[in-house]
C-alpha cells in the first residue's frame, strides 16, 4: 500500500492551516483548526476536516467562507506541492470534539448523581 496519499495529505494540512492562519481574509472565517486531511488513492480528492470554535452561526458562516475560499486553497496547494493534477479540496466539519466533550460531560454527570446518591 503506498504512503504517498498520506503524505500528501500532511503536507495539505500543513499548508491549509497555515493560510486560515495567514492568508485567508474573509471575515466569515472564525476560529478554525484543521483537525485532519483525508485523501483519495489517486490524489483526485482532499476532504479537509475542520473544527470551529463557536456557536452554530459562526460554525455555519466559516464552512460557508471555507468553501468559498476553496479554490484559492486549491490554487495554493497546487503552486506549494508542485502536484501534476491539483485535488478536488472538499471540506468537511469535523464534530469528533463536540462528541467527546458531550461525552465528557455525560459521564461527570453521571459521577455526580452516583456519588449524590451514596451522600443520601
Amino acid at each position: 500500500m503506498s504512503k504517498r496519499p498520506e503524505k500528501v495529505a500532511e503536507a495539505i494540512q500543513k499548508i491549509v492551516s497555515e493560510l486560515i492562519l495567514r492568508g485567508l481574509k474573509d471575515p466569515r472565517i472564525g476560529f478554525v483548526t484543521i483537525t485532519g486531511v483525508k485523501m483519495t488513492d489517486d490524489l483526485s480528492i482532499a476532504k479537509i476536516f475542520y473544527s470551529v470554535v463557536g456557536n452554530d452561526i459562526e460554525k455555519k458562516d466559516s464552512h460557508a467562507g471555507l468553501k468559498s475560499a476553496a479554490g484559492f486553497i486549491r490554487k495554493e496547494v497546487g503552486a506549494q506541492l508542485k502536484l501534476r493534477h491539483v485535488p478536488e479540496i472538499h471540506f468537511k466539519f469535523d464534530d469528533s470534539l463536540e462528541r467527546a466533550n458531550n461525552i465528557e460531560r455525560l459521564l461527570r454527570q453521571i459521577q455526580e448523581e452516583a456519588h449524590d446518591t451514596v451522600d443520601s
